[in-house]
């Protein structure tokens, strides 16, 4: 994957996600990835975690780096990108039994976020698990002096963009019969939160 296909975040982060991902997807088998970006997390956990089907995602014009990703790395049980955008998803039917999105939530509008977890809402059997990974803030607050740069810099290049707190982010969950169930602290003040569907 050449340097201007390739995230430098998504490299640092794999291994401590994975380290989570290995107990939260122990019993699952087909996993839906929201928003894949670049690929370099599919190809990665795919290799790492053979007993699953993994499903990449994104929007259209991110279909062509995935692909590429595939085709250069990409084990057996990593599939090609759906066409998934989350605030027109209404009908969609996705077979998995976890999901999984980094990433993402401080980069869509909150509308977009809020529509996002009635997505996973639907494709989620009883206590499947979903792992979001990124920035979150807690009570109001920022988790650290950097966060709160990173909030600014992304309200300056799109107002929508933000670092959303976790309260919202439940409260999502539970207008879809979704409950957090853990909360995992990583490296460079981001967390994992795990909701399952209930």
């Amino acid at each position: 994957m050449n340097i201007s296909q390739s995230s430098a975040a998504a490299e640092r982060n794999k291994r401590p996600i994975l380290e989570v991902l290995q107990k939260e997807f122990r019993d699952a088998r087909r996993v839906l990835e929201i928003g894949s970006g670049t690929g370099q997390h599919a190809v990665f956990f795919g290799a790492e975690l053979p007993h699953l089907t993994w499903q990449t995602s994104d929007l259209p014009e991110n279909h062509a780096i995935i692909l590429q990703a595939l085709q250069d790395y990409g084990p057996d049980n990593v599939k090609a990108p759906l066409d998934l955008d989350v605030e027109h998803a209404e009908g969609r039917t996705i077979e998995a039994d976890a999901v999984f999105s980094a990433n993402t939530a401080h980069i869509m509008s909150i509308h977009a976020v809020e529509r996002m977890f009635e997505l996973v809402g639907r494709v989620l059997p009883q206590d499947g698990p979903f792992c979001l990974y990124g920035p979150f803030n807690f009570s109001g607050q920022f988790s650290s002096d950097s966060n709160a740069r990173f909030d600014a810099s992304l309200r300056e290049r799109n107002p929508s963009m933000g670092i959303r707190d976790l309260g919202d982010l439940d409260r999502f969950a539970g207008a879809s019969a979704m409950s957090r169930v853990r909360l995992y602290a990583m490296p460079a003040n981001n967390h994992i939160a795990v909701w399952q569907k209930s």
